[in-house]
């Protein structure tokens, strides 16, 4: 983890533009959610790339974890710069994390500081917190960071998505928070179209992984690393939860030096294989 991992104002790893690509920027909006919204015609998910016959193995997409490779993929298909909209067709194929780095992708190459956050969204299915990215930006004059539901603005799900209301989006860190107080039901909080990927685990998971994204280390929804597998198999304990109580503080406070040291721990760290 470098020195500047909390300088969310510069690309990271896996959010760095390559130099050849940095003119496809140029033409985008000029503001943070027009920018956010111009990734909606670059990324399309895998349920409706696959519904529109684009060939299987390119589902593999959204299995790329850096930007430079995903904007690579992208303008294979499609040459114009990135303002130009793409038919679904045309744009990579990713998820909801897809949609949120890319975002932060740009927005950083621009200067302005965002991250990527992992969490749950709880406005799409009544009762539940469903797995989820999304972005932020800071809004100096506010002096907050604004949440953008990337993947989803002009879709309805809320009133605002281009400035969530509290609530309607949770990191894994706010809802494991959340859970510990007995303030929802974890079972409640899972991957859509699983039946065994809801609980406590879910919740764990997501608050290693935002941990990881505010270290700029953006990562795939799915990896795992650390203790996360033994999580998810149930095979941890209170020792385990406390290290977990002790990251969704951290995300939720950030203090540098607590979130400096737990990059460090090497029950948290990202394995370098994992970002090379």
């Amino acid at each position: 983890m470098t020195d500047n991992a909390l300088d969310h104002s510069r690309p990271g790893p896996l959010t760095r533009l390559a130099a050849d690509q940095l003119w496809l920027v140029e033409g985008l909006p000029a503001d943070p959610v027009g920018m956010c919204a111009a990734v909606q015609s670059l990324v399309v998910q895998p349920t409706e790339a696959a519904a529109l016959g684009v060939p299987e193995e390119r589902l593999a997409e959204k299995n790329i974890r850096p930007v430079n490779e995903l904007v690579a993929r992208l303008t294979a298909l499609d040459p114009s710069p990135l303002h130009h909209p793409r038919p679904p067709e045309r744009r990579v194929v990713g998820t909801c994390r897809h949609f949120a780095t890319v975002a932060c992708a740009l927005l950083r190459a621009r200067g302005i500081r965002s991250r990527a956050r992992c969490g749950f969204g709880t406005c799409f299915l009544e009762g539940r917190g469903l797995d989820h990215w999304i972005t932020e930006y800071w809004n100096a004059g506010e002096r907050r960071w604004i949440r953008v539901d990337t993947e989803h603005l002009g879709h309805g799900y809320v009133e605002r998505p281009e400035d969530l209301a509290p609530g309607e989006f949770l990191t894994g860190g706010e809802a494991w928070i959340q859970y510990r107080k007995g303030l929802i039901d974890p079972q409640l909080f899972g991957v859509p179209g699983t039946d065994h990927a809801w609980g406590p685990a879910e919740l764990s998971g997501n608050a290693v992984r935002d941990l990881a994204a505010l270290g700029k280390l953006e990562m795939l929804p799915w990896d795992e690393w650390g203790r996360m597998t033994e999580a998810y198999e149930g095979r941890t304990g209170p020792d385990y939860d406390r290290l977990v109580d002790t990251v969704a503080e951290a995300c939720l406070g950030e203090d540098p030096a607590t979130l400096t040291a737990l990059f460090a721990d090497e029950n948290l760290t990202v394995p370098h294989h994992m970002i090379s």
